[in-house]
């Protein structure tokens, strides 16, 4: 007679559960993302009055490769330098360089800008380039039929050199913050967008409020830069990356405080050199 065994169901062990990716967006995050996204854009304004000015001078087709083949060598330069960098350089000295150089652009971008606001420096004035840069360029040679040459290298040059700073930016904020994906792609939709208003308003380019952008963008870069520094070099901020808005908040505050003073010494200056005249 042949035996059956019955073999009950015991408890199954745990089935693994599917896992869903999360993208965490902290603080530290985001003001990376307005501070590359705001940088980029003043910058590629920039670069935009120019190739704006090689297409009406020398021709649309010339001034537009040029500025996409400059577009394409900063973006071989990010992925190759990007990864890189992550690699090989120990993240608390990576931390210190980086922190050093933010300052320094985020200082320069501050001063140029509180010089702006409180008249003690022209503003950037769009619109004069673009007319300056037109009657350069129709002042060369003759256009040709085809590809114009001078359109090519004025429109890659502009974009290039404009592009160079976008491109530290994103690889030491990218980098420092191991978010070179995120400050790419924010630098990508800034580039993208000011094309696209670039095509309505075209000439347009005066009544972007660029000393406001610029002075946002230096806050950021001086906020990160004295944040990168600090943990390089040992310092817990209290709070973690929620230190970074603070300091934003703070180095405003200062930076408030610096333009009312040099405004309120700008007018009395004004007074004294009217009641000289006056005299």
């Amino acid at each position: 007679m042949r035996s059956s065994l019955l073999l009950l169901p015991g408890p199954l062990p745990d089935a693994p559960r599917p896992t869903v990716d999360v993208v965490r967006v902290d603080s530290s995050a985001i003001v990376l993302m307005v501070a590359v996204f705001l940088a980029s854009a003043v910058e590629m304004i920039e670069a935009l009055t120019i190739v704006v000015a090689a297409g009406v001078s020398r021709g649309w087709r010339s001034a537009l490769e040029g500025g996409a083949a400059a577009i394409v060598v900063l973006g071989v330069l990010v992925a190759a330098l990007g990864p890189a960098i992550v690699r090989w350089v120990p993240i608390n000295s990576l931390r210190v360089v980086v922190g050093a150089i933010l300052l320094v652009f985020g200082l320069q971008w501050l001063r140029k800008a509180v010089l702006r606001a409180t008249g003690y420096k022209p503003k950037h004035d769009e619109n004069a380039i673009f007319a300056k840069q037109v009657e350069d360029l129709e002042g060369r040679e003759p256009r040709s039929s085809g590809r114009d040459p001078v359109g090519f290298a004025v429109a890659f040059k502009g974009v290039f050199l404009e592009g160079v700073e976008v491109v530290i930016i994103v690889l030491t904020l990218g980098t420092t913050d191991h978010n070179l994906g995120l400050a790419a792609l924010a630098a990508a939709a800034a580039a993208v967008i000011v094309a696209a208003i670039g095509v309505v308003v075209a000439r347009q380019l005066a009544g972007v409020p660029e000393n406001t952008m610029k002075m946002a963008v230096g806050l950021m870069l001086v906020s990160f830069g004295s944040f990168w520094s600090g943990e390089g070099i040992g310092v817990r901020w209290p709070g973690s990356d929620l230190a970074i808005p603070v300091l934003v908040a703070l180095y405003g505050a200062v930076t408030f405080i610096v333009v009312r003073a040099l405004n309120a010494q700008k007018a009395r200056e004004t007074r004294k050199v009217g009641r000289a005249e006056l005299a």
